[in-house]
């Protein structure tokens, strides 16, 4: 999985193989996670496995100005996203799926990930 960031609008996309991608007239930029100098264990998502599923948080301030903005699950290409909001929990639940990859994605301080297993 690729990420890409627009420096301009702070528009995030991903992609399964590398591209140039054009966003407000410039080549995005690829990111890529746990490359930020920030707080580690309060970016990477951690996940608890409950019979059949995954409950995924991210241990994050949730603040107007500062907050988790998504956490995503992939495997295989195929990706489930949860979207969250100033002020709610940044908390989700996924099938669990031995190998699958999440991440998460902080407005500030961008993207950060821990393998399934």
């Amino acid at each position: 999985m690729i990420f890409k960031k627009c420096s301009i609008c702070g528009r995030v996309i991903w992609q399964n193989e590398d591209k140039e991608e054009i966003c407000c007239g410039k080549p995005m930029d690829e990111i890529k996670p746990n490359t930020v100098d920030a707080s580690f264990e309060k970016h990477i998502p951690t996940y608890e496995v409950k019979e059949n599923k995954i409950i995924v948080k991210v241990n994050h301030v949730m603040e107007e100005n500062h907050y988790i903005k998504w956490i995503m699950m992939e495997h295989n290409g195929e990706v489930i996203l949860k979207e969250f909001k100033p002020g709610e929990e940044a908390t989700c639940e996924f099938d669990y799926i031995k190998g699958s990859k999440l991440y998460s994605y902080c407005n500030l301080h961008d993207l950060w990930s821990t393998d399934v297993e």
